[in-house]
């Protein structure tokens, strides 16, 4: 089935663990996210591609699937879509180019949320909200500036960063379509039971609406 609504409940990869550790554990917890990112910035192209076989070959569904700045990649994968950030190609070019690929963008501030609307993101990446030790030296961006960018744009702006299960309630109220999470679900010591208290917090806000 192919997935065309903005996925809510998003997990990104740290690039701290081996492909085979990734793939055991993303075939346990697919069944409760709605995407799961591959960020491993020190792998070619083709070890990602073959990361992105190995998973579907563990069952983990290619329209879970985002990769971090490589288009090629994740064009010849035929996976959901990509995640592009500051250094990447612009969102714009992509669009124009592979009209099936749905294309996220990081951004970091309010002027960088409405460029990347401009160009025609499917959604925005925006963090980090509370402290990490990923940003150690850099100040928290909050859940006032979170409020700021979901008031402002019209696409939908995922939450990242810091974000503990006990956040999901405020950062969902801010504003915010969804969250992401990378150390809180892959340096936890049991990420099946954490990414299980982050889909029930998620299910509680959603029966409030």
């Amino acid at each position: 089935m192919t997935v065309t609504h903005t996925p809510t409940f998003h997990v990104v990869t740290t690039g701290r663990l081996s492909s085979e550790d990734l793939c055991s554990i993303l075939q346990r917890i697919h069944p409760y996210v709605d995407a799961i990112h591959i960020r491993e910035k020190e792998k070619t192209a083709i070890e990602l591609y073959r990361l992105i076989e190995s998973l579907q070959q563990s069952a983990v569904p290619l329209d879970k699937l985002i990769v971090n700045d490589r288009v090629d990649v994740a064009v010849l994968s035929k996976i959901w879509g990509v995640q592009l950030a500051y250094h990447s190609l612009e969102v714009e070019v992509v669009k124009q180019e592979f009209l099936n690929l749905h294309v996220g963008k990081s951004v970091h501030s309010l002027q960088e949320g409405l460029e990347a609307e401009k160009q025609g993101a499917d959604f925005l990446l925006y963090g980090h909200i509370y402290h990490t030790n990923s940003k150690q030296n850099l100040q928290p961006r909050g859940i006032y500036g979170l409020e700021t960018i979901a008031r402002s744009v019209r696409v939908p702006v995922i939450a990242l960063g810091g974000i503990q299960p006990h956040h999901v309630q405020e950062v969902m109220k801010a504003g915010a379509h969804g969250i992401a999470v990378m150390s809180g679900v892959f340096q936890s010591p049991n990420p099946f039971e954490r990414v299980k208290q982050y889909q029930s917090e998620l299910l509680k806000w959603s029966e409030k609406r």
